[in-house]
Parts: structure tokens; sequence; C-alpha cells
């Protein structure tokens, strides 16, 4: 196989994925801008950070006081879709965004940018949902849950490959099998919140809304079902 090696790295990157990412950066530097004293009124702190994520972070606490109000105010529902561009630090955005580089370049060559868009904020909502439902309360942020449900679309296309070929399919669980081991032991070493449970509940968002946004996706699924 013949590589350009004088190729940009962006160039097969989908524009809607560069997009994501860029938005994640782009909050990133006003935080690192702002905690320097360049642009709005801190002097050092993580003052726009902490603002950033009592505004935009996902809280299950106010969802649970809409639901049981019946109330839901766009200022607060809001926050079920602004969280992943708010993160708990450099590192931590540095992370979510190299997630959401890789897997939606590799989801966007096969399904498409709306299918890259679809996954990322239907992983975002079911992400929120399942914190809310099973976390116990806390605050939810970052893109992973987002990130998790491109990997979900990406298991998609490894099972269809693998069907294809005559290999085993289950094989397409290897790399969220692999991270969340690596989660259960850095939980064990150093400690984890619920954050994981958001990560999950992108990922099953992300590997079932695969099957309808795949060309020809529920019809080859059920003429799949019908040879067994």
């Amino acid at each position: 196989m013949d590589w350009d090696h004088n190729a940009s790295p962006f160039n097969a990157v989908p524009p809607v994925v560069l997009a994501l990412v860029g938005l994640m950066g782009a909050a990133e530097l006003w935080f690192m801008l702002s905690q320097a004293g360049i642009v709005g009124n801190t002097r050092g702190g993580d003052d726009a950070r902490i603002f950033a994520l009592q505004r935009f972070a996902f809280s299950g606490e106010i969802m649970g006081m809409m639901v049981e109000r019946g109330e839901y105010p766009a200022s607060q529902l809001m926050r079920t879709v602004t969280y992943p561009f708010v993160h708990g630090g450099f590192t931590h955005m540095l992370f979510a965004a190299v997630f959401t580089l890789a897997l939606g370049k590799m989801v966007g060559e096969v399904l498409g940018q709306v299918a890259v868009v679809v996954l990322f904020f239907a992983g975002t909502v079911a992400g929120a949902l399942a914190f809310w439902l099973l976390a116990g309360g806390g605050a939810l942020y970052g893109a992973f849950p987002g990130a998790y449900a491109l990997i979900g679309g990406y298991t998609y296309i490894l099972w269809v490959h693998y069907g294809h070929m005559g290999e085993s399919q289950y094989r397409a669980f290897t790399l969220i099998g692999v991270l969340l081991v690596f989660q259960l032991v850095f939980g064990v070493l150093f400690g984890a919140g619920n954050d994981w449970i958001g990560d999950i509940g992108g990922f099953f968002a992300g590997l079932f809304l695969s099957v309808p946004l795949a060309p020809g996706g529920w019809q080859r699924l059920m003429a799949r079902l019908r040879r067994r």
C-alpha cells in the first residue's frame, strides 16, 4: 500500500468532526486566556471554567427537579447538549478530542457526516439520561459520552464487516471491552466518579442508532435475522 507522506493528516477528517473538536478547543482556549487575565474579568484562578461548568454541565439534581415539577425551561434543558463542550481541564479535553477525531473520521468515512452528528448528540443525550437515572446525582461534563457513541457506531461497522468476512462478529466489541477494563483499573487505582455510566449510555445509543443510519441498515438487519 502506497502512502502520500506529503498529504495533510486532516484531509480525510469530516468537517463536522473538526467543528465538534473545534468547539471543545475554543472553550478550552477561552478558559486559558481568562485564567491568564487576557479576557474576561478574572486575574488568575479558574473562575471562567467554574462558571461554565455551573452553567452548561449536566446536573442530575436539576433534571430530577424538572421532571418532578413537569417544567422544562430551555435554559436548563440545553444542558443535555452543552455539557460535552466543557471539560474539567486541558488533559480531559485533549483525550476527548482525540477520541472524537479518530472515531469520527472512521465512522464518517462509512456512514457519512450526518450520521456522525446524529450519533454524537444522540449519545450525548442518552449519556445524560443514563447518568441521571443511574448515577444518583452529580454533574456530568466532557465529550466522552458523545465519543463513546461514535465507538458504538464503529463497533456496528466492524460487526457488519466481520459478518461479511465470515469471521467472529464478537471481535467488534474488543475496543469497548478494552476501554471498560482500562476504566475499571483506573477507577480502582486512582478513584473515579460515575461518569462511566454516561459513557456506556452513549455507547449503546451509538450502537443501536447505527443500524438505521447505515446504508440499507434496517433492510440489511432484517435480512440477516430472517436467515437465522
